[in-house]
């Protein structure tokens, strides 16, 4: 795919603006791509090449993926659990 493809063909978001969004944004998981623009959170069917795009980005370096220490993990799981008591459907 050329740079100016849309990726995500729901929102028009395109490889350029992904690939931008990984680099300038540091993100650390897949799934915060739909911070662009909303990329893969309609049909989904662009999840997979998502995924993918994100896993090349961290093999080139552009994006900084670290594991978190022991207290940031609690306090993130403390916060899923938060919200799926104010939604339980999901």
């Amino acid at each position: 795919m050329q740079p100016d493809d849309e990726i995500c063909l729901c929102f028009h978001v395109s490889k350029r603006k992904l690939v931008n969004f990984i680099r300038v944004e540091k993100i650390q998981r897949a799934g915060q791509l739909s911070e662009c623009m909303g990329a893969g959170t309609a049909c989904g069917w662009c999840r997979p090449y998502l995924e993918r795009l994100f896993a090349e980005a961290v093999w080139q370096g552009l994006t900084d993926v670290r594991e978190p220490t022991a207290d940031e993990y609690a306090r993130l799981r403390e916060r899923y659990l938060a919200l799926r008591e104010e939604d339980p459907s999901g």
